[in-house]
């Protein structure tokens, strides 16, 4: 009955035209007028809120239309509105005009929910402080609000793990303050470790890259801290069911010099919720952890960042950012009959440091530069010992130096017409080693690459209303170690074909040198199996993408429909037989993939309801030299079809999100067993997992304590997997660094029904 409800509500329609709503305010502040003016009128306001700040309204209760409101609300603030298609409404201030913002670049507002927009570019801004609730969210969640875009899965319920058009999960980029990062998620991917309070804005794109962005052939991540200088103190803590945080934005010189701060850290070591204990059965099963019992065991992250803003004067902004990851994990198995002991220890830490400088030329002219250093570190023992006696010590260890500057002028030369050019400088130093100590320290396998890339790039973008709206762009790079040079020409076209209906087409070539392999592991734990490496131009060449892309999307009274249709190709990908390591035959297998897709998206805004459904159709096939006879077979990490839908409602305060998804499952590769072994004789991925689906819940209230107090608080609740549904969601293949080792069949399952709670304070 709830899935049905779900699936109908989408398509119920309101008329708001000339409705008439009882309402009064009485000092309220003008943010949150606005905020209530959207809910009862079906709108959108779009405004700088630093120029509303401070500012409250009063009005006496009376029956008026949106236009009398509006007329009213002018009266008593001298702001200025202007109302496009009768919902998206621009505020002026009477001194900065119409330029306060460009809502124009945006196609869609509150797609999915308030605080996330679909620009004509093609992106997607997120707000994460002003993201509206979403279902099985107690927070808003950078990582997790993009999976439920369409196009985007998570085939292994992680934050941090999923994949966006059939691409794979390394084709990721994500950027934080201009840092790459590369540990992407507390519990090994399960809670994301960037804290949405400190986090201003995120663009993620999935096509029609703009060219100032490299290195990843499937998406971009990028997230932004505030640049603001607070005139006030802000502050706010928060816990849930894992952990616990705190943000805090401190002015030191007025409209000059600000700090703002934030931190986040587990608290397993002390107390163990039911939400940890039920994503740490699903992290642990299969290992030894599962079926462990010590006291002394260990499991802990924390996660910190830091950004100082200084604007001396008007034509200049310089920032400085600090961020850490930091995941560490000591666990102890006792064979008490085989009078053996097994030792898992692992540290994964991801420290990155950012410096940027804005500088004003002109009204016109912008130039924008930067530098960054990231370190990521993975340091990992199996340590076996029987009796008192150590027998052996399987290390894993894998460290990346990132580090590049980069110079952007941005020139407006007039409302038509803008250009972008740039240079950007990195250098990635990539090391990876596996080593087993017994009586004597052997190498089973290392690798080191350092590769410097040189890259200059361009951006025209043309506005004209009657015609066509056209971003060029165009991409080249030298990698010096290599030797090798890239030509990447992106393209985006937008066009208003009749009314309420818009066109746009994308093209784009991109270039990654940086991938996650797979490798084999003695140990039982068998949790970060991927390293990272670097191309070399031999075994491992740079990974080349094209895709092209043409979709429309129509927007009228409320309702929404994107349709987007694609076609990508990745060429020189690389994997190993099977998934793991053969010791006869260790090396890698070069290959390509081919995707088409289409992305459905759906939504309908009506009073204080918010509905939406979202299909995505997959075909991605594979083809690996010496793999499936050389021929293609479907990809690993094909989702072929996946649909999700939400109905959500919001009465003052108070929010409450229902949502589904279902999604068909993976493809494996099947097998038999027969001489005490496993045997494939039926080809590669020529079967599916059974069908995955779940429901989640979530619901939020936010309250003061007082009229006149600033103490303000917020509470929340969310089940994720409501009717407890068992997911059977991977299938793979393990095999031992022992030539004589067996191979195991490991199967994993979903998440059951998982509560959290939530407590924030704000002020």
């Amino acid at each position: 009955m709830i899935i049905t409800i779900l699936l109908i509500l989408p398509f119920l329609a309101f008329s708001q035209e000339e409705a008439k709503y009882y309402i009064a305010f009485n000092a309220v502040q003008l943010q949150a007028a606005f905020e209530k003016i959207e809910t009862l009128y079906d709108v959108k306001f779009s405004f700088q809120d630093e120029k509303l700040t401070g500012l409250s309204l009063t009005l006496n209760k009376e029956k008026r239309t949106l236009h009398e409101l509006l007329d009213a609300i002018k009266l008593k603030t001298k702001l200025d509105f202007e109302v496009l298609n009768n919902r998206y409404i621009i505020v002026h201030t009477s001194n900065l005009g119409p330029q306060i913002l460009e809502l124009d670049k945006i196609v869609i507002n509150s797609y999915l929910t308030k605080g996330i927009t679909k620009n004509k570019d093609a992106s997607f801004l997120i707000n994460p402080t002003t993201l509206g609730i979403l279902p099985g969210l107690t927070e808003p969640d950078v990582l997790e609000s993009i999976q439920l875009l369409p196009g985007v899965v998570s085939p292994n319920e992680t934050a941090s793990g999923f994949l966006v058009r059939g691409g794979k999960m390394d084709q990721n980029r994500i950027i934080w303050d201009g840092i790459n990062m590369y540990h992407k998620g507390h519990l090994f991917g399960m809670i994301s470790p960037f804290n949405p309070n400190a986090t201003k804005q995120v663009t993620f794109i999935n096509k029609g890259t703009n060219p100032r962005y490299g290195e990843r052939v499937s998406s971009v991540i990028s997230m932004t801290t505030t640049s603001k200088i607070e005139e006030k103190l802000k502050a706010q803590i928060g816990v849930n069911g894992i952990s616990g945080d705190a943000y805090l934005e401190v002015p030191i010189i007025k409209d000059t010099l600000a700090v703002q701060a934030s931190m986040g850290s587990s608290y397993t070591n002390t107390y163990q919720s039911f939400a940890f204990n039920t994503l740490a059965d699903k992290v642990f099963e299969s290992t030894k952890i599962k079926n462990g019992d010590n006291p002394n065991n260990d499991f802990s992250f924390v996660d910190y960042n830091i950004k100082i803003n200084y604007k001396p004067n008007f034509n200049n902004t310089l920032y400085a950012s600090i961020i850490s990851i930091d995941n560490t994990l000591d666990f102890t198995v006792n064979d008490t009959q085989a009078n053996k002991t097994f030792n898992d220890r692992m540290s994964i830490k991801n420290t990155g440091y950012g410096l940027g400088w804005t500088k004003l030329w002109r009204t016109n002219l912008k130039q924008l530069t930067s530098a960054y250093f990231s370190n990521y570190k993975l340091n990992y023992n199996f340590i076996t010992s029987e009796g008192e006696a150590q027998t052996s010590n399987f290390e894993k260890r894998n460290i990346i130096f990132d580090s590049g500057i980069s110079t952007e002028l941005d020139w407006e030369i007039n409302k038509q017409n803008k250009a972008t050019f740039g240079y950007q400088y990195v250098l990635k130093d990539v090391a990876y080693a596996f080593l087993n100590t017994t009586t004597l320290q052997f190498i089973l396998d290392e690798d080191k690459t350092v590769v410097q890339t040189h890259s200059i790039y361009a951006n025209y973008n043309y506005k004209n209303p009657k015609w066509f709206d056209v971003e060029v762009g165009a991409r080249a790079t030298y990698f010096y170690e290599l030797d090798a040079f890239r030509f990447e020409p992106r393209l985006i076209l937008y066009k208003d074909l009749v009314k309420h209906v818009k066109l746009q087409i994308s093209g784009e070539v991109k270039h990654q040198i940086i991938s996650e392999i797979d490798e084999t592991i003695i140990s039982d734990l068998s949790l970060e199996n991927r390293v990272w490496r670097l191309a070399n131009g031999h075994e491992f060449p740079i990974i080349n993408s094209k895709q092209i892309s043409a979709g429309f999307i129509y927007t009228n009274n409320g309702w929404t429909i994107d349709v987007d249709h694609y076609y990508k190709k990745i060429d020189h990908i690389t994997a190993l037989s099977l998934g793991f390591l053969n010791p006869e035959n260790s090396n890698f297998n070069l290959g390509e993939q081919r995707v088409f897709g289409v992305d459905v998206f759906l939504n309908k805004r009506f009073n204080r309801f918010n509905s939406w459904l979202s299909y995505s159709f997959n075909t991605s096939k594979s083809k690996y030299d010496s793999i499936n006879e050389d021929d293609y077979f479907t990809a690993t990490s094909n989702v072929k079809h996946a649909f999700s839908t939400s109905l959500s409602y919001k009465l003052s305060n108070f929010e409450v999100a229902l949502g589904w998804r279902w999604q068909t499952g993976k493809p494996y590769t099947a097998s038999t067993f027969g001489n005490n072994s496993f045997q494939f004789n039926e080809g590669v991925n020529t079967k599916r997992l059974p069908d995955y689906h779940r429901l989640d819940f979530s619901s939020t209230y936010k309250f003061k304590f007082s009229k006149t107090s600033k103490l303000r608080a917020k509470v929340g609740f969310s089940v994720r997997n409501v009717y407890n549904k068992t997911n059977f969601i991977s299938r793979e293949y393990r095999g031992n660094n022992d030539i004589n080792g067996a191979i195991e069949a490991i199967d994993k399952f979903s998440i059951g029904l998982t509560p959290n709670i939530m407590f924030r304070l704000f002020w």
